[in-house]
């Protein structure tokens, strides 16, 4: 006998409601955004985390970096760099909460509930999404503070702080897939971290491409995160931006063609 006939009737009706899934899903997202009154340590690494990072990046090598410049003049090239930073290291959570729900049954308890079955994936992913946008704030807030403006205009500056919460939106899926298939969320850390440090550092978020050694300027050309931080540079500050931010729209796109059916797939045969 199947799952589907143990189910009342109207079970199986409101499962088979037309996007029925949305408001589900929204619901669930809320359900993330209001666990995290019981858990405000689990947003350290969006509140905390990225004034420590500019605090650090600004003042302790501000000075040598920027060549003369000092910390004002290094301002400007490291903010909309550290914003991808920060926003790319908070995606990895959302794979993490993932696999720690799973782990606890969290998710065998939303199979027993009139819903659609891909509507607790989409509420986590959902829910993180404010998780992401705090970041942004947070960072650009304690930026403006020290005196950073945006030259390009502030509706250019708004578009680039959006690109780059679509852009995490979309990365997420690479870290959904990995906590739906890896045992533990220690593993899912373990693994994000050995990919976020290189694709991070190993980039021009923190000093010109052309400075560093040329096996390292090979990756930087190709790497996504480049490409992302001149977009974000061009739209806060002036500059080229047809060529960066296409390339970020093409990177957006390939990796949730990619890990989205990858992480959907993964999650089906879990539930």
């Amino acid at each position: 006998m199947t799952t589907a006939t143990l189910e009342p009737p109207a079970h199986q009706a409101y499962r088979s409601r037309p996007f029925a899934w949305v408001p589900q899903s929204l619901t669930l997202a809320w359900r993330n955004i209001v666990r995290i009154r019981q858990n405000p340590e689990a947003l350290a690494d969006v509140t905390f985390q990225p004034i420590i990072f500019l605090a650090l990046f600004l003042f302790v090598f501000g000075g040598a970096i920027s060549q003369g410049g000092g910390w004002r003049g290094y301002l400007p090239v490291l903010l909309p760099g550290l914003l991808v930073q920060t926003v790319v290291f908070a995606t990895m959570g959302t794979g993490v909460g993932l696999n720690d729900d799973f782990a606890k049954g969290v998710f065998d308890r939303f199979r027993s509930l009139p819903i659609a079955r891909i509507s607790p994936l989409i509420g986590a992913v959902l829910g993180d999404a404010v998780r992401y946008s705090l970041s942004i704030v947070i960072l650009m807030a304690s930026g403006f503070a020290l005196g950073f403006r945006f030259h390009n205009g502030v509706g250019n500056g708004v578009l680039g702080m959006f690109i780059v919460l679509l852009f995490a939106l979309s990365m997420c899926w690479i870290w959904v897939w990995l906590g739906l298939t890896m045992k533990t969320a220690q593993g899912v850390q373990g693994v994000a971290f050995l990919v976020m440090f290189p694709l991070t550092f190993g980039s021009n978020i923190f000093v010109p491409a052309s400075t560093l050694p040329g096996f390292l300027q090979a990756f930087t050309k190709v790497s996504p995160i480049t490409y992302l931080v001149d977009t974000e540079r061009a739209l806060m500050g002036g500059g080229a931006l047809q060529k960066p931010l296409l390339i970020t729209i093409a990177w957006m796109v390939g990796l949730v063609a990619v890990f989205a059916p990858l992480a959907i797939r993964a999650y089906r045969r879990r539930t």
